[in-house]
């Protein structure tokens, strides 16, 4: 049976559906309130996202089962997620490598680190995923310093302890020095301090160590004393975000581009910030940030414990009312008690997501050096695959993209922007102010076909080399004005191609049908990165003009105004704004005082006339 009939036998109920390629393997799975509306979507349209465009046509078969409600269809959504870990439901970058803390179930638990959460999973409970390992094990060091638990999976010794109970980091279990119910409290402890309850667990110390002492227990005493003064170290150490001691949230902000996404989350148990992960995604992926906070919430806690979910949940990104009421349903059920969930600012959390917003920011900047320093580091293996893959006739070591900005038809500029073995250099930059475009009519294919042509005419004339390969900004229609500007100019076998934005399609000379890279290749990346700086480039220069125009439109205002002053004000300031905030001690040190007068009586009409 083929999709089409497939598409007909799906019904009109909520429920989980999942997709699978010629290899009988699940390639997705998703939810919905109305199956047959969601799952003949995907069919029924023009796709925007790579994701997307790559995943359909490799759908073979669909499957779906049947809920009572769209929360229970997330469930099982999560669940199949989980089980199968389907190829286009993985938004966080490298997941498998994040490393969870396990408390294992046995009569005396152990805790260690894991990286299998996902995979044939050990019973217990886990806590994470951590994003920084260093961080984690740092933690890790200090639990087994605060709580002396067991370190080993079976006994050393059959008649005695081994060193870790001499040394004060063992209870030894293994030998019955310490019975089950002691034990079981020492592990309540440790959930209480990955679980961020500090100010709980400072109580549950100070309670245990007065007992203890009380009944004249002062080994016992002294060791709860010791772990009570460690934890309120690692607690004056944690920023104070709350003076409410009871608020429980995770704030997380996404920051993107056209290229990245990058997600902060910070933790705040007790009031106190103690945490902050950072997470990574391919951009091109998802279609708007709203998409990119529903795949997150369902991948980040679908793993987590009721220990690691918050009473409040804030996003940075906006999210539909219908979603958050399943999310806060899902959750809710999952914790077994009330979370809430936010998004977007608000008063009362202003201050906080600010700070996430500029974690996120800062997230996603490290991720673009990181892209560009291994773009540089592997410009032979990337330029390898580009070449292959566009069929080029050279390898690609130095790249020249144009781009083309206007508003309406005004002020049409050009930019070339040159990248060598991967990075760009600034020096052969290029802008071109466009003569052949009547003002207010823009045409885009007839400004590329003169920026061209006054770009490779000029190398012709002047026998200076070509460049491995030409990137046009734009679809065929780009690409085409292009190519005939490069025969006539007698450079037919010049490589060339075009990017167009919508799915990061590249078009080659006389092949309709675009190349598409993987949305994580580096080879993709290099064309949006050189993309979107000639685009920078042009935009720049753009407002420059418009800068420049409203100046000297303003400066003609000016009666009196002799014109060499005028240009010295443009070069100097280039700025409407900036000139009219001048004093007249500052206007002097460039200019006569008569002409320096006139400026400052000019820009403070209004201040004279209120003196």
């Amino acid at each position: 049976m083929d999709v089409k009939e497939q598409l007909r036998l799906i019904p009109e109920a909520s429920g989980s559906y999942q997709f699978f390629d010629k290899t009988n393997t699940i390639i997705y799975v998703g939810k919905a309130k109305n199956l047959k509306k969601r799952v003949s979507s995907y069919f029924n349209k023009k796709h925007t996202s790579v994701k997307l465009s790559v995943m359909v046509p490799q759908i073979e078969k669909i499957e779906f089962i049947i809920t009572n409600s769209e929360v229970e269809a997330l469930i099982l959504e999560s669940h199949l997620i989980k089980k199968y870990k389907p190829k286009y439901n993985v938004l966080l970058k490298d997941d498998k490598k994040f490393p969870y803390f396990l408390i294992t179930k046995e009569d005396y638990p152990r805790i260690f680190v894991t990286r299998k959460a996902n995979k044939n999973p050990v019973e217990g409970k886990y806590f994470g995923p951590y994003t920084n390992a260093k961080s984690m094990y740092t933690t890790l060091d200090l639990l087994k310093k605060l709580f002396p638990l067991k370190q080993c999976k079976t006994a050393k010794f059959k008649d005695r302890p081994c060193i870790y109970y001499q040394i004060g980091r063992c209870m030894a279990p293994c030998q019955k020095l310490i019975s089950s119910e002691e034990y079981k409290k020492l592990i309540k402890n440790v959930e209480l301090f990955l679980s961020g309850k500090q100010m709980q667990l400072v109580e549950e110390l100070k309670s245990m160590m007065e007992k203890y002492s009380k009944n004249q227990e002062y080994e016992k005493a002294a060791k709860y004393r010791d772990s009570y003064f460690d934890v309120l170290k690692t607690i004056e150490k944690q920023k104070v975000v709350y003076e409410n001691t009871n608020i429980n949230q995770d704030i997380i902000s996404v920051s993107s581009d056209e290229l990245f996404g990058g997600i902060s989350l910070l933790q705040i148990r007790d009031g106190r910030l103690i945490n902050k992960k950072d997470f990574e995604i391919s951009k091109s992926d998802y279609d708007s940030e709203e998409e990119i906070v529903s795949y997150f919430i369902k991948e980040y806690y679908q793993l987590s414990g009721e220990f690691d979910i918050p009473s409040e949940i804030i996003f940075s990104a906006k999210i539909s009312q219908e979603d958050k009421l399943i999310f806060e349903k899902w959750l809710t059920a999952k914790k077994g008690s009330k979370v809430l969930i936010n998004s977007g600012k608000s008063k009362k959390n202003d201050d906080i997501l600010e700070l996430a917003l500029k974690n996120s920011n800062y997230h996603l900047q490290e991720m673009k050096v990181k892209s560009l320093q291994e773009i540089q580091n592997n410009y032979n293996e990337t330029g390898a695959y580009i070449q292959e893959k566009l069929s080029l006739r050279n390898f690609p070591h130095r790249v020249e993209c144009f781009d083309i900005s206007h508003i309406q038809g005004t002020n049409t500029v050009a930019s070339m922007v040159s990248f060598y073995n991967g990075m760009p250099k600034k020096s052969e930059y290029k802008k071109y102010k466009i003569k052949t475009v009547e003002a207010g009519k823009p045409d885009d294919f007839k400004s590329m076909q003169e920026v061209v042509t006054r770009r490779y005419s000029k190398l012709i004339k002047e026998n200076l080399p070509l460049p491995d390969l030409i990137v046009i900004d734009g679809g065929k229609g780009q690409l085409s004005s292009a190519v005939s500007i490069l025969k006539e100019l007698g450079l037919e076998h010049q490589d060339i191609v075009s990017l167009a934005k919508r799915i990061e399609e590249i078009f080659i000379p006389n092949n309709p049908q675009p190349v598409i890279f993987p949305s994580n290749s580096q080879a993709l990346f290099f064309f949006q990165r050189i993309r979107d700086e000639a685009h920078r480039f042009a935009i720049t220069f753009h407002r420059h003009l418009r800068e420049k125009e409203a100046v000297i439109s303003e400066l003609d205002n000016i009666k009196g105004l002799f014109q060499k002053n005028k240009k010295l004000l443009i070069e100097k300031y280039y700025s409407v704004s900036k000139i009219s905030k001048l004093t007249k001690e500052e206007l002097v040190l460039l200019l006569s005082k008569g002409q320096a007068q006139l400026i400052y009586d000019y820009f403070n009409k209004e201040k004279k006339k209120n003196e």
